[in-house]
């Protein structure tokens, strides 16, 4: 295939996974609200079971389809542009989208995490949604400044970062939902199935330890990658100082856990706080930000 027909093809399997995150959205909303039938209804039956159980393995399949077709995506952008498909904030984009999938897949795989799959999957489609309509742009070389072999390494230990993240953000979202609700005395039933405070506190937890140390390489490869490019290691830049910012974040929310014994709702809302950073360089900085990082291409 040519170049040009790579790309079309690219393009072509994101809107095939725009059709399929949006399958998996539906079934996994449909999983939730028959669960709410089942549990407070008064014609709960078998087959309402069954179906319930039939919508969360339908929205599961969809995840896994999703995810194989968005890494076909995302591997074509890159053969039609002969180069690692990151350089610009569509590429950064529709990458992230398939990080964020990956994530839940792996937590759904160790944890079971299923309910997870309805805000995974609203999260995708906005993601794909705004890059294919908003980000778009043609496939085309890198600029000269990121023509490096530190690329490759540095943007995507951020991306992989990132996705666990957006995640453990997720987690620690429910955490206080659920907490509220048992404040004002129990869960509604419906929610009975999501695991308990302490394991989601946990989850959250393990999720950002886990993947912490690959965003403290993230931000040294960067440094490098600097270095290398521009003569210093570090300069403040907007995107440098709030990768800075998002890494003192997570480490004082590691910090606080380990040293300090933060549990619950601090610790959520920390949690929540350090992913707002990482969502703010993320998204304000690469598309209205100044500085040497203003790659998005927009």
């Amino acid at each position: 295939m040519t170049s040009t027909n790579l790309a079309y093809f690219s393009n072509g399997a994101i809107y095939a996974c725009l059709a399929i995150f949006t399958i998996a959205f539906l079934s996994h909303a449909v999983e939730v609200s028959w669960s709410v039938r089942n549990v407070e209804g008064h014609d709960r039956t078998e087959f309402d079971f069954e179906k319930t159980a039939r919508a969360g393995r339908i929205g599961t399949a969809m995840m896994i389809l999703g995810f194989a077709v968005l890494s076909v995506a995302v591997v074509t952008r890159g053969l039609s542009a002969h180069r690692v498909p990151w350089g610009n904030m569509y590429e950064f984009s529709i990458t992230g989208a398939l990080m964020l999938t990956a994530a839940y897949l792996f937590a759904f795989a160790k944890y079971r995490v299923r309910w997870l799959g309805l805000p995974v999957s609203i999260s995708v489609l906005l993601t794909l949604g705004t890059a294919i309509t908003v980000l778009y742009r043609p496939s085309a070389p890198l600029v000269p400044a990121l023509k490096s072999p530190w690329l490759a390494i540095h943007v995507l230990a951020a991306i992989i970062s990132g996705g666990v993240f957006l995640v453990a953000n997720l987690v620690a979202a429910t955490f206080l939902i659920m907490e509220r609700y048992e404040l004002k005395g129990a869960r509604p039933q419906w929610a009975n199935k999501i695991p308990s405070l302490d394991n989601l506190d946990q989850l959250s937890y393990r999720l950002i330890a886990f993947v912490f140390p690959l965003w403290t390489f993230a931000v040294i490869a960067g440094a490098i990658w600097a270095e290398s490019a521009w003569g210093k290691y570090w300069s403040w830049d907007p995107k440098e100082t709030w990768a800075f910012i998002t890494w003192v974040a997570y480490a004082a929310y590691l910090h606080a856990r380990v040293t300090v014994g933060w549990r619950g709702r601090r610790a959520a809302w920390l949690c929540i706080f350090a992913g707002s950073t990482f969502l703010f360089n993320y998204i304000w900085v690469n598309i209205w930000g100044t500085g040497l990082h203003t790659y998005s291409g927009l």
